[in-house]
């Protein structure tokens, strides 16, 4: 393989990943309500947030991956015990839908939840790429 193939492959299908993780968070909210749809939502923002990691860094660690889509998650929800958050969700809908407004506890044991998910999909799909010829 050609120097820098590896790197575009990842890419690639790290991207391909975040598509699939945003349509499963739009889906989910279609099909469910109430706490399925907001647990579910808070785990597949942290997987985005795996992913997004991968794409910037292609040739990071699954656990390294993981712990630092757990830490930025656990960082906006701890955010949320200020007002910053809420002022800038009134003026924004990104600011909403990246930050959020208000703090939930249960939310950081979800972003555990899909931090876990995240580590192992992505080290199963290591130990795949690491066979191949």
């Amino acid at each position: 393989m050609a120097r820098g193939t590896g790197a575009v492959r990842v890419r690639a299908a790290a991207a391909g990943a975040a598509v699939l993780t945003v349509a499963a968070g739009l889906g989910v909210r279609a099909v469910a309500g109430g706490d399925l749809a907001k647990y579910a939502g808070d785990a597949l923002y942290t997987v985005l947030i795996h992913i997004l990691v991968v794409l910037i860094v292609p040739r990071v660690r699954p656990v390294t991956a993981a712990g630092v889509a757990l830490i930025f998650s656990w960082a906006v929800e701890l955010l949320q015990l200020t007002d910053l958050p809420a002022w800038l969700a009134e003026r924004s809908v990104a600011a909403r839908l990246v930050l959020g407004s208000t703090f939930n506890a249960p939310d950081l044991a979800w972003y555990g939840a899909g931090a876990a998910l995240a580590w192992c999909a992505h080290t199963a799909c290591a130990r795949v790429v690491a066979r191949e010829p």
